[in-house]
């Protein structure tokens, strides 16, 4: 029984076939699901399927390949999702740096108000960032991010970054990615990393695990994942599982 904390259900790529996913999903055993909106109309789409399944909740924030889109009226939206009892957290927030789809300050300064909302209303958030660590890390300071808690996603940064991060009591969620040929210094990272404080998710669509890389990722996969970081630790796969889920139910608030 895993939880993927990352999923994006909501998303175009699940048009023709959504129904059959999260079927075989439950076919697999996957216990809990996180979907995580990245603009407005997506983040609507995933309340409404978190209200439509009760193995499902939701996430809703602005991505920041998005951030150059919100206004003032998007945050009134995201404040009225969050009082839904099916929103789990403020995500996916951050920055990203490597694509800049969004200019850099307006990355920074939405990224600061989301912050502040997931403050205002008092749920963990769930961190993008790619290419970004340094200024990612300083926002999480400065905007005392550590009184939320939250995820950094798809983790990409250094020991050095984990250790500050974890310092601020926010958990680091490891993708499919993890089943590549990766360096020593990531699997490194991994047997370092203290087991109260991980995370497995799919990120699906994207980042599909081997067997199945190149292709549509979805929740079922995430036993791939689950199967590598517990090879990696030098543990059963149902012990990671065990403390995974409740790891995630920790963070989330959740009561499965």
């Amino acid at each position: 029984m895993l939880i993927d904390t990352h999923a994006h259900l909501s998303l175009p790529q699940f048009d023709k076939d959504r129904a059959e996913v999260i079927k075989r999903a439950r076919d697999a055993g996957i216990k809990h699901i996180i979907t995580v909106g990245t603009e407005s109309d997506d983040c609507r789409k995933a309340v409404f399927l978190a209200e439509e399944h009760d193995f499902i909740s939701a996430a809703v924030g602005i991505h920041p390949h998005d951030a150059k889109t919100i206004n003032a009226a998007t945050y009134s939206l995201l404040r009225g999702f969050a009082d839904d009892d099916n929103v789990v957290a403020i995500g996916e927030i951050g920055l990203d740096f490597y694509r800049n789809l969004s200019l850099r300050e307006t990355q920074t300064h939405h990224f600061r108000e989301q912050l502040r909302l997931a403050r205002e209303v008092s749920l963990p958030v769930i961190i993008h960032d790619r290419e970004a660590h340094q200024e990612v890390l300083q926002i999480l300071q400065e905007e005392k991010a550590e009184t939320v808690g939250g995820v950094i996603h798809c983790f990409s940064g250094d020991w050095e970054m984990a250790k500050a991060c974890l310092n601020m009591g926010f958990y680091i969620s490891i993708p499919g990615t993890v089943t590549f040929k990766k360096s020593e210094e990531y699997h490194k990272l991994i047997r370092n990393l203290p087991l109260d404080r991980m995370l497995v998710e799919t990120d699906c669509p994207f980042l599909a695990p081997h067997p199945f890389r190149g292709k549509r990722n979805e929740p079922a996969y995430i036993q791939y994942v689950a199967e590598a970081v517990a090879r990696i630790k030098g543990i059963a796969q149902e012990e990671l599982a065990k403390i995974t889920v409740q790891n995630a139910q920790k963070l989330f608030n959740l009561l499965l």
